[in-house]
């Protein structure tokens, strides 16, 4: 409970904050949420940086935490594979788990914030204020300083303050003043543009509904993901300088024939190609790293905030949401909010920076590796190490998927289990060929000892 005085302050509101505010409310907290942008419920705006998004095992825990686990998936689509798109027209579709049974769900953003605020406001313990934004914090002070329709500040005093205001948050460059830290923000050389891949007069889909679509072109790449509505939200991630680049593509005709060139089995689907690329903002991707997450028992950052990553292992939001459950765990531990607040930096700070390194590396997994015949080769191994050696054989994706072992861990038993699967491919030719008691050998010597001992 709050002290007597005491506010508690969320900046921001999307899906970590509003997740956030449900989780302090059900813990009997009275809790202020201010949002720069206008409620998304009851005006037509965007909710974020895409449309929709990739929720997997950490994300649908979480959610299943407040109650919202049912609701959310019967809006979502299983994905329990990628489809490949070559050149030549060719497709191959990918399984991420060991079976069908192991996916991740397409969800709409929208779809996904707007439940989560309505399900914060119904436990009367939560005001939402929109068109207020926070552009400063005095954590010593305890005071904000919050921009008001655009047109006026005011001062909100005696708060606690949660940092859920994204990538380019306030409340983070307070933070890391107060602790003379340091923030590192990384600018990515890509950027990427969304367009809707309408769905069929007739009904349906289009493409493959129960996959993640991806069009690999070495240094750039299209992906698609199923909507309820049978549209797909394709996106492009391209370079913004050089050839081929955001900057070659601004030539009348110059998209058409990118499109053409490159995506030929697509284009004839985007009709309004042109228009939808001219009116569609280009976005930019950063990997945010700072070395201070809270000031004593002030102020603490989850999500973007603290550690914003590029979407490449589809584990923005799921990561931020496992802050949430984190974050609520040493809640209920009832120890000094300072202390929960330094516990909480030490145990995630380590593993947000483990998913980030591993969203940047499977940037150029799935640009450019997802057609190398080598790269096929040892998926095919590593899918058949995950069906032949249940409870044995384990991969970086699954961990990071669908399980919810620390970040860090995953990154470092992939590296293990990513030799492993190195070795077993040379010199065969297909995953039939593999020598499963040397594969199991090989598991037992390097990674079983590795994953007993931290997990």
């Amino acid at each position: 409970m709050s002290r007597g005085g005491e506010r508690t302050v969320l900046a921001g509101a999307g899906l970590v904050g509003s997740l956030l505010a449900l989780f302090l409310a059900r813990r009997g907290r009275a809790v202020e949420v201010f949002e720069r942008r206008p409620d998304l419920r009851r005006e037509q705006i965007s909710a974020g940086r895409s449309i929709n998004l990739a929720i997997s095992v950490r994300g649908l825990h979480a959610l299943a935490q407040v109650g919202l686990e049912q609701d959310a998936l019967a809006h979502a689509i299983p994905m329990p594979g990628r489809m490949i798109h070559a050149r030549d027209g060719g497709l191959t579709f990918q399984t991420y788990g060991k079976d069908d049974s192991q996916c991740i769900h397409s969800i709409s953003r929208g779809l996904l914030n707007r439940m989560l605020l309505d399900a914060a406001e119904r436990t009367g313990r939560v005001r939402l204020s929109f068109r207020r934004r926070v552009l400063a914090l005095d954590p010593e002070r305890r005071e904000l300083t919050v921009e008001v329709d655009g047109a006026h500040t005011e001062r909100v005093e005696g708060a606690v303050v949660y940092g859920t205001d994204g990538a380019g948050s306030a409340v983070r460059r307070a933070v890391v003043e107060a602790r003379g830290g340091v923030s590192h923000e990384a600018l990515l050389a890509h950027g990427y543009k969304e367009l809707t891949l309408p769905a069929p007069p007739e009904g349906g889909w289009r493409l493959e509904r129960n996959a993640l679509h991806i069009w690999p072109r070495g240094d750039f790449m299209l992906i698609a993901l199923p909507n309820e509505d049978g549209s797909f939200t394709c996106t492009l991630f391209l370079a913004f300088e050089g050839s081929p680049s955001f900057a070659t593509l601004e030539a009348p005709g110059a998209v058409r024939a990118f499109f053409r060139e490159h995506f030929a089995d697509v284009e004839p689907m985007l009709p309004d190609l042109e228009a939808q690329f001219a009116g569609n903002p280009t976005g930019s991707m950063v990997t945010v790293k700072c070395s201070a997450w809270h000031a004593g028992d002030t102020a603490l950052l989850l999500g973007d905030a603290a550690h914003a990553i590029v979407p490449f292992f589809g584990q923005g939001m799921n990561c931020g949401f496992e802050d949430c459950v984190v974050l609520d765990g040493l809640e209920a531990e009832a120890a000094p909010r300072g202390e929960v607040f330094a516990r909480f930096e030490a145990l995630r700070k380590p593993n947000a920076d483990a998913i980030a390194d591993m969203a940047v590396e499977n940037f150029v997994e799935m640009r450019a590796s997802t057609a190398d015949p080598r790269f096929l080769l040892e998926k095919a191994i590593e899918k058949r190490l995950l069906a032949e050696l249940p409870g044995e054989f384990v991969s970086r994706y699954a961990l990071v998927t669908f399980s919810r072992a620390p970040y860090r861990v995953a990154y470092d038993a992939g590296r293990i289990a990513s030799g492993i699967v190195s070795e077993l491919a040379e010199g065969v030719r297909s995953a039939a060929e593999v020598d499963l008691g040397r594969a199991r050998a090989l598991v037992a010597e390097r990674l079983t000892p590795f994953l007993r001992e931290r997990l």
